[in-house]
């Protein structure tokens, strides 16, 4: 035992000395260790310094009470967990349940207590424009016991029942000096304050019982002073019908046998499939890492062969030297993780400001998660060490006479490693192919043997990439010098090239997979959406029964008269009573339509003027089929498939709020014109002329307000404001047609980005790498007459090889998990209960062809412009044989 570890003593120490001696090399080591540790350091830490625990965030909730006491009118039989309010409640209503009193409370918990009430909810104000929503907090904010719910920036707190403090977001809105509630009752602003919990949120602050809120933290709620409310306490204020949160709770949570059976939730943890897909991409990253570090590493052993030769000369044996290579992994593995989690934490520090902007929920205290972080340095050391493990074994076995004598003992290609590979990228494909089959049939499940196929095929592909290095210089033959000594010298030093171009082949490769699958999930967004009205127009929307459509109509004329605002008729389908309208052509099946809706509230619209088809936002084939049926005086029917048109019996029925049966109001048998709408939907049923409208004696009013010319978004908040003004249940849409979601956006930039800097460090670290092993046999080709820019052209050229062969590779193995995961990303087909309606797909596939070119074209040859570009024209003139 003892001889072992004077072994790996001696082999750390030669490791360290290597390191200071080459410290350009380990500092690009240092560099990817370091990198993926510290990006998750960073994340981890500032994910967990956001998720704050109950504990953490106490003050801002109870402010310095003990305990948050709160009520439900004919809450009986309540059960809760430690946090009622995060993590969960139960209870039953019953009308003769009345809830405790404040005295009751007190009483229960013992002591010397008080409370002073609180009240959280929302409420409604006007502004300049009409209404605007606010969150409200009443309490006394002069009482001790709030302290730190929220904190006063300027002026004072209320004093009297008609002041209040607003935050700033809400003065931004201009409410005027005075707020105005919805009511009416108008209430000086006396400061301005903001919440210790959310940021650039509206929120309004008063004295108890001053405003009328939505409640949303129970109908009655006290903070309770005094000493610690122990869990025994809060079940007995759970009998009495109230719910507590209690600061000892929460620092000290009961046990799940000390809850109530209906709180008693059975936590499985982790899905096994996310478990799965998670231990997946954990593998892709190490995978990722261990190749971008595996060049420096075998430059590394090739640089200490003649060392590693007078060790086995020595006497030394095959275990030791490969000990040596070894320790070089555990040297800069422990000193890069330890850099990566210091430098993480750091810059989750200097981060926090930054991403904070992004959340309107404000951060806990800095929180380092200690223990997740060591698992994390622990795969910074293991990816080096196991970016060590080939070269070491290779060293380990080279011939020694061949070293000593200055020649380099390179070894032959393994025949089994091409067949290796050939038959693990035939796994992945069938990998897929079975998670195609789960995905398009009904039980799903497809994603987990998917994201296998991604790793083995990975795999398979690191095992090809000497084949590809080695027909790639064989075919250089005629190809100028500089490119062909690029090819083949990546031939003939395969330990250093075949790392770098399968890094940059995994990192295209899973480029190449998540912008497919990103795409692909676009397209069905995209191909599905449709359009709630005409492309630029805007409507008001109120389903109530008595809807003020003049005063809507009016308000969207005062912002937009350019527009063109004006009323919509149909049949209404709002308010209490049922209308319900049915359309069969003869011998056709009843249902015409899968599905319907829109921005009107009907599904029936009249039409005073052909042109009023308009608003229901069909493609021009279909609008226009329409203006010529209603210009005849002809109904229309929509329909999800080719009809014929013909005779058609409309049909329409009521049924009142008391009444038990559908009252048949009108039908009749008319010519009617069936017109196939896009994707199996429709904004309504029909389209009446009215005249048949009045056979039917159908109820025909007002449904909506129209705006044909569209509102701009300063204008459509305008609007929103003096609608809401007048009924808090009105909306105004605009159709823009599909938005891309932001959040796809900035996915594809960042893939593009990380894909990018993948690539390029990749290429430019071997490149480096390679040109350094290279320096006698450029220093013998500058000595026979090679000209300067020779080797700008050797380095442009190896990161060419390099970057183009593995992004060649990458390509065409990231498509087989990439178009797999399609499959149940976008299938459709158990959307619809029988055959799939015309012009609909089961999947969809999109392939962006323009990130791949610009992945396997474009960077290798930026990357190859940008090392012919730094690399230096002159070298010292060195020995040949080392």
């Amino acid at each position: 035992m003892s001889g072992r570890l004077t072994s790996w003593r001696l082999a750390l120490r030669l490791a360290r000395r290597d390191a200071r001696r080459s410290w350009v090399r380990s500092g690009l080591v240092l560099v990817l260790i370091a990198l993926p540790v510290l990006a998750v350091t960073a994340a981890a830490t500032l994910y967990e310094t956001h998720q704050m625990t109950g504990s953490e965030g106490v003050d801002r909730r109870l402010g310095t009470a003990a305990a948050k006491v709160y009520t439900y009118r004919h809450a009986a039989d309540v059960a809760q967990t430690a946090d009622p309010e995060t993590g969960g409640a139960s209870w039953a209503t019953r009308r003769r349940a009345t809830p405790p009193t404040e005295r009751q409370v007190l009483d229960t918990l013992g002591g010397e207590r008080r409370a002073v009430p609180i009240a959280t909810g929302y409420l409604r104000y006007r502004t300049a424009e009409g209404m605007g929503d606010a969150q409200s907090v009443a309490t006394d904010f002069d009482d001790p016991l709030t302290a730190g719910i929220a904190t006063l920036s300027s002026g004072h707190w209320p004093e009297s029942d008609d002041e209040v403090v607003v935050s700033q977001a809400l003065l931004d809105r201009d409410p005027g000096e005075q707020l105005t509630l919805r009511g009416g009752t108008k209430l000086d602003i006396v400061g301005t304050a903001e919440s210790t919990s959310y940021r650039d949120t509206a929120f309004v602050f008063a004295r108890p019982g001053v405003l009328p809120t939505t409640g949303s933290s129970g109908d009655q709620a006290w903070l309770v002073a005094g000493g610690p409310v122990v869990w025994q306490q809060v079940r007995q204020l759970n009998d009495l019908g109230a719910f507590v949160v209690s600061r000892a709770v929460l620092a000290d949570p009961p046990s799940a046998s000390q809850l109530d059976p209906d709180m008693q939730y059975s936590d499985a943890g982790i899905d096994s499939a996310e478990l799965t897909i998670l231990v997946l991409i954990v593998v892709m990253v190490l995978i990722e890492v261990v190749l971008l570090a595996g060049p420096a590493f075998a430059v590394g052993a090739r640089q200490q062969t003649r060392t590693l030769a007078l060790i086995a000369a020595a006497g030394g044996t095959p275990r030791q030297a490969r000990r040596v290579i070894l320790a070089s992994g555990v040297v800069l593995g422990a000193a890069g993780a330890v850099l990566g989690v210091v430098l993480g934490i750091a810059a989750a520090r200097a981060l926090q400001p930054l991403v904070q902007h992004f959340d309107v929920q404000r951060f806990g205290p800095f929180d380092v998660p200690w223990l997740p972080l060591g698992g994390v340095a622990a795969f910074g050391l293991v990816s080096a060490l196991l970016a060590a493990v080939v070269p070491a074994f290779i060293a380990s076995r080279q011939n020694v006479v061949a070293v000593l004598g200055g020649r380099r003992g390179d070894t032959r290609a393994s025949r089994r490693s091409p067949l290796i590979g050939l038959v693990l990228v035939g796994v992945a494909v069938a990998l897929a192919a079975l998670g195609v089959r789960r995905a398009s049939g009904m039980g799903g499940g497809g994603e987990v043997p998917i994201a296998l196929s991604a790793v083995v095929a990975v795999l398979g592909m690191i095992l090809l990439a000497p084949v590809a290095v080695v027909a790639l210089a064989r075919l250089a033959g005629r190809l100028p010098l500089p490119l062909r000594f690029a090819a083949r010298d990546a031939a003939r030093h395969r330990t250093r090239t075949v790392p770098a171009v399968a890094a940059v082949a995994a990192t295209v490769a899973g480029v190449v997979a998540l912008g497919i699958s990103i795409t692909s999930d676009e397209a069905e967004n995209r191909e599905t959406y449709t359009p709630r009205l005409a492309m630029g127009q805007a409507s008001v929307t109120d389903y109530a029964q008595k809807a003020d459509w003049p005063a809507y109509l009016a308000a969207a004329r005062e912002v937009a008269p350019e527009s063109g605002p004006t009323l919509i008729r149909g049949i209404p389908s709002g308010g209490r009573t049922y209308v319900d309208f049915r359309a069969r052509f003869v011998g056709q099946p009843r249902s015409m339509l899968s599905s319907w809706g829109g921005e009107l509230a009907t599904s029936v619209v009249v039409a005073r003027d052909p042109a009023d088809v308009d608003a229901l936002g069909l493609d021009a084939e279909a609008a226009g089929r329409a203006r010529r049926a209603l210009a005849a005086g002809q109904p229309v029917v929509f329909a999800d498939r080719a009809v014929p048109d013909g005779p058609a019996r409309l049909t329409v029925k009521q049924q009142a709020p008391r009444e038990r049966r559908m009252t048949t109001l009108g039908q009749v048998q008319v010519d009617a014109v069936a017109v196939p709408v896009a994707q199996a939907y429709a904004p309504v049923q029909a389209v009446l002329p009215t005249s048949v409208a009045r056979r039917l004696h159908a109820p025909v009013a007002d449904v909506g307000v129209l705006v044909p010319g569209g509102l701009s978004s300063a204008q459509q908040q305008d609007l929103s404001e003096k609608v809401a003004a007048i009924s808090s249940r009105a909306e105004v849409y605009v159709e823009r047609g599909y938005q891309a979601d932001s959040a796809v956006v900035i996915i594809k930039l960042i893939l593009a980005g990380l894909g990018a800097v993948l690539m390029l460090g990749g290429t430019l670290t071997a490149t480096f790498l390679a040109l350094s092993d290279a320096k006698p046999d450029l220093a013998t080709l500058a000595a026979v007459g090679a000209r300067p820019r020779t080797r700008r052209g050797v380095a442009g050229g190896y990161a060419l090889v390099v970057g183009l062969v593995g992004s060649v590779l990458g390509a065409l193995i990231g498509a087989i998990p990439g178009l797999a995961i399609t499959y149940p990303l976008t299938d459709r087909s158990g959307y619809f209960s029988g055959p799939v309606p015309d012009g609909l797909a089961t999947h969809y596939i999109d392939i962006p062809w323009l990130m791949i070119a610009g992945v396997v074209l474009g960077l290798p040859l930026l990357t190859a412009l940008v090392m012919a570009a730094a690399a230096r024209s002159r070298l010292p003139m060195v020995a040949r044989l080392q």
